[in-house]
């Protein structure tokens, strides 16, 4: 049975770590008829719960899109980790969805973690709904959220519902186009009761739902002209609006509730249904043909050629299983397919939806669909294409990493078991790196964060039953230049046979961007196909820095001359001199280690305020400032990561347990001198 695309919605889920992301799809399953058990997330850690949810229960919500269906509504839903060190997964998810959920605590509001999601929403223009969460929760207030919607993230929240009570008094919501109360009632919420506003709530439920027309009704000409003519207005025409104003990004519509008291997840389930586009809506996307080298729009049509971004893998028993987002053409099992980034042919050799534990497998798939595919060979974010074609939908924005570990196996029997680990991760996680020191020869792991790579070395210990000994984290240092030098260098060896020469006149500059090149060579001075070669040359020399070894960012390199011979010069040489050039230039232009800055937020009970403050600064912390939360206080601070290794036992210690911080890395800045002495 073919769904029309219209009633397509795919869609994610986002939020802070701890606001009920996990709880709420779990809730999401359970109303969909998808799952006949609503499991708990534990009290324990928010982040490696999901795994432990993953191995208990079979069911990859974290890491996978699970379908399920809402009346005629089928819903494509990813769930997003929460933590930081995971930013990529959002990223990528963000990438391949056409709508968003995004989930606040309603006590806390919105938290760090909250703003990041909202530039990545804002950066890939996802139209969003937000859904207030733990309204049963001591403190909860949805209107103070509501203001840090508008007041932080410039957002222009529509409040489509009224709490009925709050904290423990809290038993449902009045949805304010209906004006009806809604209560949840049978052990899992699952009857859902409409009944008339209680007395006492009936005037502020007016007050709101005047408000709630009042901001819509700007967008809408018709409403607005009853609106003044005093006539009362189709609920149809407010839902038109509502969706309307969505999907342009104007503006945001709120719900409320509680999911893990079952309460208002099947009115969030009708708004993803009322107020977020189809596959259709969202339009085309921007695509990269490499052969024209130019930017193309790719729209969602069956008569055009293949457009697939495969975002996410999976290995289980039958092989991998890879997500793959189809924005154009039509994929059947068995096709063949291009990898722009490999440039080799894959073949599909089946299709399948998957639902939770199940798989359907499917005949064929339409442009909007999110699809597994078993059988294709690809890494995440790779783009697969039509036979004769050559797109990329690249353009993930792929963060550095900034901290790095030793590994080395605990016995011989496990070298075998970790490299296959550590391909299979690399091949799933774009910003985690593994590379070999020249000198040691252990193995490097480097990510996002101290919790990102724990994270994995759990993984090795679940799923690969191998262990390692880890060595201390390191920071990934970067060297730079802080003054332009010039370099003019010539590679000439004469051997019994054919000799080899090449001859490199340029300079190197400081620049904002990480690396830029620029050729200035006028005439033949050096052909063109060994202009390529130097350019190779240029970018070798930044994989290893001059001073301590480490990367080379922040310059600028300009090639205006040099020489060639007839028979002795070919690419290699080039790319040997033009590398050799660099550094010596490098040597000359003054260079300085950068370090990477964290942005870092610690939320606090107040009475530990001066004390957590007092060892930040020990830390080299600049403090930006705090807000105040109730009896909490939210520091704001730029922290180096150096010196943030082990904070979260002291943090826990200074505050008895209570406080709780999140960071992510914000950018690369200049070493003091009496610090770079030290490491070098």
């Amino acid at each position: 049975m073919m769904i029309p695309r219209c009633n397509i919605r795919n869609i994610g889920i986002s939020a802070h770590i701890d606001a009920g992301k996990t709880t709420l799809s779990e809730r999401i399953l359970y109303y969909t008829g998808k799952i006949h058990k609503i499991e708990e997330v534990d009290s324990g850690g928010a982040t490696m719960d999901y795994m432990e949810l993953e191995r208990e229960k079979g069911i990859t919500i974290t890491s996978a899109a699970v379908t399920c269906f809402w009346g005629d509504k089928q819903i494509n839903l990813i769930d997003t980790p929460g933590h930081v060190d995971f930013t990529i997964e959002v990223e990528r998810s963000l990438r391949v969805l056409d709508g968003a959920i995004m989930v606040l605590c309603g006590v806390a509001g919105v938290q760090s973690q909250s703003i990041t999601i909202d530039r990545q929403m804002k950066r890939y223009q996802v139209p969003r709904i937000a859904f207030i969460n733990k309204l049963d929760r001591l403190g909860a207030n949805p209107f103070r959220v509501v203001d840090a919607l508008r007041g932080k993230l410039g957002l222009n929240p529509v409040v489509l519902q009224y709490p009925i009570g709050l904290e423990d008094e809290f038993v449902g919501v009045i949805d304010l186009i209906e004006m009806t109360a809604n209560y949840f009632q049978g052990d899992n919420g699952e009857i859902w009761q409409k009944r008339p506003i209680p007395f006492e709530l009936q005037q502020p439920a007016q007050i709101a739902r005047d408000k709630l027309l009042d901001t819509i009704s700007i967008h809408s000409e018709a409403m607005m002209a009853k609106l003044l003519a005093g006539e009362e207005i189709p609920q149809q025409m407010i839902w038109d609006a509502i969706r309307q104003g969505t999907l342009t990004l104007e503006f945001t519509p709120v719900l409320m509730g509680s999911a893990v008291k079952n309460k208002g997840v099947q009115n969030l389930l009708d708004a993803i249904a009322l107020y977020l586009p189809s596959p259709i809506e969202r339009g085309g996307v921007t695509v990269t043909d490499l052969a024209a080298n130019k930017q193309v729009q790719v729209y969602p049509v069956q008569d055009a050629a293949v457009v697939a971004m495969a975002f996410k893998l999976i290995d289980d028993e039958f092989g991998q299983l890879t997500y793959t987002r189809l924005y154009s053409g039509v994929l059947k099992p068995g096709d063949k397919l291009y990898n722009s980034r490999t440039q080799k042919q894959v073949r599909v050799n089946r299709l399948v939806r998957i639902e939770v534990d199940k798989r359907q497998e499917l005949e064929i798939a339409e442009p909007g669909e999110i699809v597994g595919l078993i059988g294709v060979n690809c890494a995440s974010g790779d783009t697969l294409c039509s036979l004769g074609t050559k797109m990329s939908l690249e353009g993930i924005f792929i963060p550095e990493p900034v901290m790095t570990i030793a590994i080395t196996p605990k016995s011989q029997e496990d070298i075998e078991k970790i490299s296959k680990a550590l391909q299979r991760f690399t091949s799933e996680d774009p910003t985690l790196h593994v590379t070999t020191d020249p000198e040691s020869h252990k193995t490097l792991m480097s990510g996002m964060g101290e919790l990102h790579l724990e994270i994995y070395l759990e993984r090795m210990k679940r799923e690969y039953h191998t262990e390692v000994y880890v060595g201390a984290p390191a920071v990934a240092y970067r060297e730079t230049i802080t003054q332009a030098a010039n370099f003019d260098f010539t590679f000439k060896r004469q051997t019994g046979g054919a000799g080899q020469f090449a001859h490199v006149v340029g300079r190197l500059e400081p620049c904002e961007e990480a690396f830029i090149f620029e050729n200035r060579v006028i005439g033949d001075e050096i052909p063109q196909q060994f202009i390529y070669a130097c350019e190779q040359g240029f970018e070798d020399a930044l994989k290893t820095g001059w001073l301590k070894g480490y990367p080379i960012m922040g310059v600028k390199v300009i090639l205006s001359g040099g020489s060639y011979h007839s028979i002795d010069s070919h690419e290699m040489a080039f790319r040997f001199a033009a590398r050799q050039g660099f550094e010596e230039a490098f040597a000359k232009a003054k260079p300085i280690l950068l370090e990477p800055m964290m942005l870092l937020e610690v939320q606090t009970p107040s009475q530990f305020l001066g004390r957590i403050q007092g060892k930040l600064l020990a830390r080299r912390a600049l403090l930006l400032g705090s807000d105040t939360l109730d009896n909490d206080v939210v520091i704001h601070a730029e922290v180096p990561l150096a010196e943030m290794f082990g904070y979260s036992t002291e943090v826990r210690s200074l505050s008895q347990g209570m406080a709780t911080f999140s960071m992510e890395f914000f950018e690369y800045r200049q070493l003091a001198e009496n610090l770079m002495g030290q490491i070098l």
